[in-house]
């Protein structure tokens, strides 16, 4: 899986208002179902790409994105 096809499914499961980190990495895997590792890792995966879309400036981050559960993410 490229990491375009996750970013893809991460904003199209992300707002423009504030959601956690937590339930975007949630929607994301359900949206790309087996295409991702299973459990832990998969979820990780996503999140990494979550924090390179802040970075990039195509996310808005409250807090550390780090933090899945105390953070939260909106389209920029």
């Amino acid at each position: 899986m490229s990491d375009s096809e996750i970013d893809e499914a991460i904003l199209a499961v992300t707002q423009v208002r504030w959601r956690k980190v937590a339930m975007i990495i949630a929607k994301t895997s359900d949206k790309l179902g087996t295409k991702l590792p299973e459990g832990h890792s998969g979820y990780v995966l996503v999140a990494r790409r979550i924090k390179a879309l802040v970075l990039d400036g195509r996310l808005v981050a409250q807090g550390d994105v780090g933090r899945w559960r105390n953070s939260e993410v909106k389209l920029s």
